[in-house]
């Protein structure tokens, strides 16, 4: 099977091989295991692999560049004019040497595959929209073209769109689906430490508004404030780390939070072990993956109430879902922190629904998929 990905996922190349965002090539890697040839067309820059890159391990892969764009603002679309020809032929060469197509959604590149992909209704196409599909949800204006576009059986043929969460009145092409990091071989039973030294909370993710790190911030000065002893651990880089460093700064909580900057999945896997809480305020997600894998080892999850994050936490039985108040906020972890036979419940159910999603059960359900 001669398998293409239209992707807007920056790479790198290092001796030929093709480097991108850790957490997508891992899983691009079990969706490999099935396929022939891979054709991938995707921006590739000029730079080094950073920690949180890793390489495709396939031993037939056809990189197909093309120019990064944005519409954020009215001298990027002027630029993009002249790119967008360019994408669109070689998309539409891509396609049409594939046998199966593969969408990476929500982005530029994936909003110019559902386009190009109409052309072809008689091949077999994937969708994983990575974004929220909750139909209520406030969205950009592309992201929602994009949806439209995969949930019209008319205009897409053939195709299973992957998204996060099961929403009602869906056409039949939508597809519930799921995300892993773990194997079976990695589940285990933690029993976290009391609360009786220090409390750990941990954040992972991009530092960049949309995932309002300070907010994270501001909780946890709250709850020391109010006597809790607590860590905060931040791992992730982004625009956001500047503010971040100076509000640790002048508040004087350079003892209580930590920025660890981007670290590879071993260190991470460490910190989650040894934390009690993860966390994640959120403007948007899809399957916040922070959330999933602090709940496969055992931490009891907050975070905001986005997307499919609250059938994630059970609706509050297996975490806390943030008001987005800091006041109501911490007063409920508050009451948590009082509770460490509560905590403990919380925790084993975390961890109990999180190591149903295995690696394991994610291969499985790609090859389902690839074999039709």
């Amino acid at each position: 099977m001669k398998f293409v990905i239209i992707s807007h996922v920056e790479h790198v190349n290092k001796q030929d091989l093709f480097f991108a965002y850790a957490p997508y090539v891992r899983e691009m890697n079990i969706w490999f295991k099935y396929i022939d040839e891979v054709i991938i067309v995707a921006p590739l820059k000029n730079i080094k692999p950073t920690e949180i890159d890793i390489p495709y391990q396939h031993n037939k892969i056809d990189f197909r560049r093309v120019p990064d764009f944005n519409l954020t603002n009215f001298k990027n679309v002027l630029y993009s004019v002249f790119k967008l020809p360019i994408i669109f032929w070689r998309i539409f060469c891509a396609m049409k040497s594939a046998d199966h197509i593969h969408l990476r959604c929500p982005g530029n590149m994936g909003l110019i595959g559902c386009l190009v992909q109409i052309l072809f209704p008689k091949k077999e196409k994937t969708a994983k929209y990575a974004g929220n599909w909750d139909p209520e949800s406030k969205q950009p204006y592309t992201y929602k073209i994009q949806k439209w576009i995969l949930s019209n059986t008319f205009l897409t043929c053939n195709m299973k769109v992957l998204v996060y969460g099961d929403w009602n009145n869906q056409s039949k092409n939508i597809k519930p689906f799921f995300t892993a990091t773990y194997s079976e071989l990695e589940k285990e039973s933690i029993q976290k430490t009391n609360f009786d030294t220090t409390i750990e909370f941990i954040f992972v993710g991009s530092l960049v508004s949309g995932k309002n790190p300070i907010y994270v911030v501001k909780l946890v000065e709250k709850l020391v404030e109010k006597g809790y002893k607590i860590n905060l651990s931040l791992y992730g880089e982004g625009p956001e780390r500047i503010y971040l460093e100076n509000y640790i700064q002048t508040n004087n909580l350079e003892s209580i939070v930590i920025l660890y900057g981007n670290q590879n999945q071993e260190t991470l896997k460490k910190a989650y072990q040894k934390s009690h809480f993860v966390i994640l305020a959120s403007k948007s997600e899809g399957w916040p993956k922070a959330i999933a894998e602090g709940m496969f080892l055992g931490c009891v999850p907050i975070a905001s109430e986005v997307s499919c994050v609250p059938y994630m936490l059970d609706y509050g039985n297996r975490g806390l879902l943030l008001a987005m108040n800091l006041e109501k906020d911490v007063n409920n972890i508050s009451l948590l922190l009082k509770d460490e036979k509560a905590f403990s419940e919380k925790s084993h159910l975390a961890a109990q629904w999180s190591q149903n999603y295995t690696t394991n059960v994610f291969e499985a359900e790609i090859e389902k998929l690839l074999s039709k």
